[in-house]
């Protein structure tokens, strides 16, 4: 029986394990900061197995920063934290698939490796800008726990123009968190990261390192039409950034949007389709243009394979390609390709190749011209557009107008994003069921943009929120209305959200006519967790500890405690239940089972293994040495009669 390791992945161990496993020969030993002896890498001999050249001397193309070194460290230094549950401050505790955790996000990032990594679909964060006025993250690498209790009460504080490392703390800052971030993703996942001018190259050179060559836009969002005046010098400063970096460019999703809904949001930007509808065998559509690319470019010298004529015969509705003036039977309209006007070329190049245009003709719309006919492509998505690189419209007062909507008039923020902004982005690239994170969620606007996404589809996406929890001035409006942190806004922000979406859509369901389906509530719950130290004592050598459960824990903290450390999702259902009279904790249906309590018995044991969970938990302290050798029995058996091994582990 062996003990459950409690502390994050050593991401670092893991990583000399890989590159000694094929190059076992630059494995050496070292002495760490403990004095202890470790593994390390050789890195000379390194370089002399993986080239037959070694270029010597330190010049070489690279981003970098004072502090570098130690925020790389930072982001592969395993930690011993937890999450601890928070259910007086959650809402539909036992059904929701939402999270908002409270914590300092490179920490919680850390946490969610195991449980999360690979599964989120879209990453959004207005992480702090650097302006010398905002918040910005202190880490102090190597003491986190102390940081993020110092941390709470750094609202507001500034990181002037005059600091030495002015650009290398916010580098430092962003580095370790976009690092880890990236292994939450999914192969075609998106990450989306709002920024101004102030540390927009910083932020771009961090991404190409971590991601490279997967930028995949900069949409401009025009914030502030009136513009920023602040500094005096230059023009009014009107516009941000949203970086937006895929995880695999070749998996990374198409960027489309809901042609009316952009239209009503950006009716400058977005005109959408006024045209005609038809509709065929196949269902409704629209033409817009013509068959032929109209760049001159591509003609019969660059693109041979895209030049030709078409036949068609307007009685059968048949389609059939030839050469330019080839033969085509008696009954076919000739279509030539279009004259090229570039002075050099003859012809313009069709959109679709030959055996695209016979083999998907039903999507071809032809019309008579007299004796001669033209060709269009159907467009039969024609509700949806791709988005465009800029966002016109949704200001920063809107965003602020969202959030006074739904507190009476009042705002605690002067620069909060637009909900419908969010919503765009979220409805441009995830699909139901995907999982949408937020590690700097401020205000809580990503969660209503992911609820508004909800009543479209019915089914909607999962969302995670982080927040540090800020400690707000006693001198402030939010103070003095009741709210202590920063936290403590975001989530009655969500609630007050939840109660606006489930009043309108009642009132939308009672005006549905008859036979139309009504729209379900969607997921507008949220599972609330609180960073905060393992609960779980660590004893010194030769120190006797008879509760290895801090004094201060529950059950229910040690059980999702357990979870992290086991690498299970947070949202999965946890049930208190027994096992011939013993009471135990389920997971997912026995997912995983953890016994804590005194009084554990061989009955107790064999009815576990009945259940036939994949995992297993047992506090040490409540084992004698016949019960452990007769757990290992009895799983192992178990574990025979299902196939599979059932992993039992202590704490």
């Amino acid at each position: 029986m062996n003990k459950l390791k409690m502390q994050t992945p050593d991401i670092t161990s893991d990583n000399i394990e890989k590159i000694a496993a094929l190059f076992p020969s630059v494995v050496t030993e070292m002495r760490g900061e403990d004095g202890k002896i470790k593994k390390g890498i050789n890195f000379e001999m390194l370089k002399q197995l993986l080239s037959p050249d070694v270029v010597d001397g330190d010049e070489r193309y690279e981003f970098t920063w004072v502090g570098k070194k130690a925020a790389i460290a930072e982001a592969a230094r395993p930690i011993t934290k937890t999450l601890r549950p928070v259910k007086e401050d959650s809402r539909d505790w036992d059904t929701t698939q939402n999270l908002y955790i409270e914590g300092d996000n490179l920490e919680v990032l850390k946490l969610l490796q195991e449980s999360y990594l690979g599964k989120v679909k879209m990453i959004y964060i207005d992480p702090p800008y650097n302006t010398g006025h905002d918040f910005v993250y202190k880490d102090k690498f190597g003491n986190t726990i102390e940081n993020y209790k110092e941390q709470a009460g750094l609202a507001n504080q500034s990181n002037a123009d005059a600091n030495g490392r002015y650009h290398s703390d916010w580098c430092s800052m962003m580095y370790p968190r976009i690092r880890l971030a990236r292994e939450l993703l999914r192969d075609d996942g998106i990450i989306f990261i709002s920024i101004d001018d102030n540390e927009a190259d910083n932020l771009a050179k961090i991404c190409d390192e971590l991601f490279p060559a997967s930028l995949l836009n900069r949409f401009c969002w025009i914030s502030n039409l009136k513009g920023r005046q602040i500094g005096g010098h230059g023009a009014a400063k009107c516009c941000e950034s949203i970086y937006v970096i895929a995880k695999n460019v070749d998996s990374a999703p198409s960027f489309v949007g809901d042609v009316e809904q952009l239209k009503n949001l950006m009716p400058t930007v977005y005109k959408g389709f006024n045209y005609e509808t038809l509709s065929d065998d196949l269902g409704t559509y629209v033409i817009k243009n013509e068959l032929y690319n109209s760049n001159s470019i591509f003609n019969e010298e660059t693109r041979p394979n895209l030049v030709f004529d078409i036949g068609w015969n307007p009685n059968t509705g048949d389609v059939t390609t030839c050469p330019v003036a080839g033969t085509l039977p008696n009954e076919y309209i000739r279509i030539a390709p279009h004259r090229n006007n570039d002075g050099v070329h003859k012809f313009h190049a069709w959109r679709w190749s030959r055996e695209k245009v016979q083999k998907e003709c039903c999507d071809l719309h032809f019309e008579l011209s007299g004796s001669s006919a033209r060709v269009y492509t159907k467009i039969r998505d024609y509700g949806i557009t791709t988005l465009k690189d800029v966002a016109l419209g949704l200001s920063t007062s809107t965003g602020v107008q969202d959030f006074s909507k739904l507190f009476n008039g009042v705002s605690y923020f002067d620069y909060a994003k637009p909900v419908e902004l969010i919503r765009v982005l979220i409805e441009a690239c995830v699909e139901p069921g995907d999982v949408v994170m937020d590690f700097f969620s401020g205000s809580g606007t990503t969660a209503e943009a992911a609820f508004r996404c909800h009543i479209k589809d019915s089914v909607g996406c999962q969302w995670i929120l982080v927040q540090l929890p800020e400690e707000l001035k006693k001198s402030s409006k939010a103070f003095k209305d009741g709210y202590a942190t920063l936290c403590d806004i975001g989530e009655e922000r969500i609630r007050r959200a939840g109660n606006k979406i489930k009043t309108e859509l009642e009132e939308s369901n009672r005006q549905i006519k008859l036979g139309e389906e009504s729209k379900r509530l969607p997921d507008i719950g949220f599972r609330v967790f609180e960073l905060d130290d393992s609960g779980i004592e660590r004893p010194e050598p030769g120190q006797l500890v008879l509760d290895v459960v801090k004094p201060d824990r529950t059950e229910l903290d040690i059980v999702f405690e357990m979870m992290l450390k086991w690498g299970l999702e947070l949202t999965l259902p946890v049930e208190k239940s027994d096992a011939a009279g013993y009471p135990i904790w389920s997971v997912a249906c026995d997912e995983l089972v953890c016994c804590m309590s005194r009084g554990l018995t061989i009955d107790a044991l064999e009815a576990i293994a009945d259940m036939e969970p994949r995992r297993v938990l047992i506090l040490d302290s409540i084992l004698d040495d016949t019960l452990k050798l007769n757990a290992v029995q009895i799983f192992k058996h178990a574990g025979e009669r299902m196939g599979c091994e059932i992993e039992l582990r202590t704490v």
